[in-house]
């Protein structure tokens, strides 16, 4: 992801989410050296990923793929791709939240090896006040 991308994965988070990042969110992460990935057909932007990783631990902060090309695995070859990546960067744990009404994507983090280890209460806005966050963790391993 480059500053120049950010027009596209932003018209990305707001089909995706009723409460997307903004703009700032996306230029921070860039500025402070997260890994920030995104994920294209056609040379269109379709998916998008942020991750940092330090001190032997990596957490995802966004994974996200356009409504109309869900259900294909391109979130799934996103997360491997950032997961890869924290191995290389000696990450030996990752972590990240996720809401707890997104069914579709706790689906994929428990078939990716991800499991819950606590609840983040009211983390997410939602349309009717907060949402709970399940905060999931799994080991990673060289490959």
């Amino acid at each position: 992801m480059r500053s120049r991308d950010l027009a596209a994965v932003l018209a990305v988070e707001r089909a995706a989410y009723e409460h997307p990042w903004n703009g700032g969110i996306f230029r921070d992460c860039l500025r402070v050296g997260y890994c920030c990935w995104v994920g294209e057909v056609s040379r269109e932007i379709i998916a998008h990923g942020v991750m940092s990783v330090a001190v032997g631990e990596c957490h995802i902060f966004n994974l996200c793929v356009h409504p109309q090309w869900q259900g294909r695995g391109f979130g799934r070859k996103l997360l491997r791709h950032l997961l890869s990546l924290a191995v290389k960067r000696n990450a030996d744990t990752a972590f990240l939240e996720v809401r707890a009404s997104n069914d579709a994507a706790r689906a994929l983090y428990d078939s990716e090896g991800f499991c819950e280890v606590g609840v983040r209460r009211g983390y997410y806005p939602a349309r009717d006040g907060r949402e709970d966050a399940a905060v999931l963790a799994r080991t990673l391993t060289r490959l």
